[in-house]
């Protein structure tokens, strides 16, 4: 025998757990399926664990995606104040910190998990773990899923399974095929927020550096996008958030066999020609000092040698022996390091995927697919990707609210019909 259901929701992550509580108050029954042995488990690695749930700046600018702008109707219904308050009625405190950027007053992502899952059963919710989807059909009046625990029937279905990234917690792409089996067209999953692979034998030189730096990056030799903060220098490349900003559009563009290079700027409050100028005039103060030994207070020591050697200079060479087209150079190169891009980390080592459901076939007001009645997406499994800052959660939050509202009231007003009948 069928368990039905008005409403069920396919992924028990973020926008998932959001979606169930959003049908669950307009009084529709809902059941999440979920494929791992618990619900939420991506939410406690987000922000270091401390669960950076929100931000206090929000706008299209913060998002991306083939068309960004698909993310204002849902952050219309539900946006920072709307999640701010929700948050609050289920028992997470927000505090604000670093000017904008909004944590559980307890600073640990399971307290935004526990208060999700409280709420889920407070509604009546009910939570199918370990379920192992194997079909969803499409019936006239609903949708039909096979499990191997057994079939489940439903008027409204929402899909929020996630992309690829993080497998370990369950977002591993294996909503994909249910959601082409609609109809429904998927631009490809790649890695977004991710660390980037550089080219250059450096590297293992610079390694364990963390640095204020400005990440530039190049598409053919053209810029397309940069960011600030605390850069990460690894044995293979460059890490921190920063790097993770610029990173999508990097991945994209090497998949189709495009240049990408990466500029760092290492001293971003300072020009070129006042580099130079300072460059002129330790050179006037000591004539005999090693051009290496006048830099301790603006770059890392680990870094000043392969400056120096970008620029051509010899790290022994006095100051009276560099002329000011050396002292350029070196500046060019402390502001504009010039890396080759030849690759990302993997899924695993990725915050969030950039690819997706096209937007184009989803209504931006309601969530619900253009192609299949009842049937709704939210979440990272959308192609929509955010910044870091708390926007992934912000979107998981907005999608999920507006795709199992609007499914909810389809589905309260389709038992209406049929009690009328």
């Amino acid at each position: 025998m069928n368990q039905a259901y008005d409403v069920v929701v396919v992924g028990g992550g973020a926008a998932g757990m959001t979606a169930a509580i959003s049908a669950a108050r307009t009084g529709a029954k809902t059941a999440i399926l979920e494929h791992m042995e618990c619900a939420g488990k991506k939410i406690l690695s987000t922000g270091n664990g401390k669960c950076n749930f929100t931000n206090q700046a929000q706008g299209v600018e913060y998002y991306r995606g083939q068309d960004p702008a698909f993310v204002l109707p849902a952050l219309r219904q539900f946006g920072l104040r709307e999640t701010l308050n929700f948050f609050r009625e289920i028992g997470v405190w927000p505090r604000e910190k670093r000017g904008g950027y909004y944590y559980p007053a307890s600073e640990q992502a399971s307290s935004v998990r526990e208060a999700l899952l409280l709420e889920l059963k407070r509604l009546g919710v009910k939570l199918h773990c370990e379920v192992g989807i194997r079909k969803i059909r499409k019936l006239e009046d609903g949708f039909l899923f096979e499990t191997k625990q057994g079939m489940f029937q439903s008027r409204v279905c929402v899909i929020a399974t996630g992309g690829k990234a993080a497998k370990k917690t369950g977002s591993d792409g294996s909503g994909i095929p249910y959601i082409v089996g609609f109809g429904h067209k998927v631009a490809d999953f790649v890695p977004a927020l991710v660390q980037m692979q550089g080219k250059q034998s450096f590297f293992k030189e610079l390694a364990g550096i963390r640095s204020d730096a400005a990440v530039r990056l190049l598409i053919d030799g053209t810029p397309v996008c940069q960011d600030r903060g605390e850069v990460q220098l690894t044995e293979f490349g460059v890490s921190g958030i920063p790097a993770f900003q610029v990173s999508r559009y990097g991945v994209l563009a090497l998949r189709e066999q495009r240049r990408v290079q990466a500029s760092l700027d290492f001293a971003p409050d300072v020009t070129e020609e006042e580099l130079t100028a300072y460059c002129l005039r330790q050179k006037r103060r000591n004539p005999s000092e090693a051009v290496k030994n006048i830099f301790p207070g603006l770059w890392n020591q680990k870094l000043v040698p392969v400056l120096l050697r970008e620029a051509g200079v010899a790290g022994e060479t006095p100051l009276a022996r560099c002329k000011e087209e050396d002292f350029a150079r070196i500046s060019a190169a402390g502001k504009g390091l010039v890396i080759d891009i030849i690759g990302s980390k993997s899924f695993d080592s990725a915050q969030v995927c950039a690819g997706g459901v096209l937007t184009t076939e989803i209504h931006p007001e309601t969530m619900e697919s253009r192609l299949v009645s009842g049937l709704y997406f939210a979440g990272e499994v959308v192609d929509i990707d955010g910044m870091c800052g708390g926007y992934n959660l912000q979107w998981a939050w907005s999608s999920g609210w507006v795709a199992g509202k609007h499914g909810g009231e389809k589905a309260q007003s389709a038992n209406n019909r049929k009690e009328v009948s």
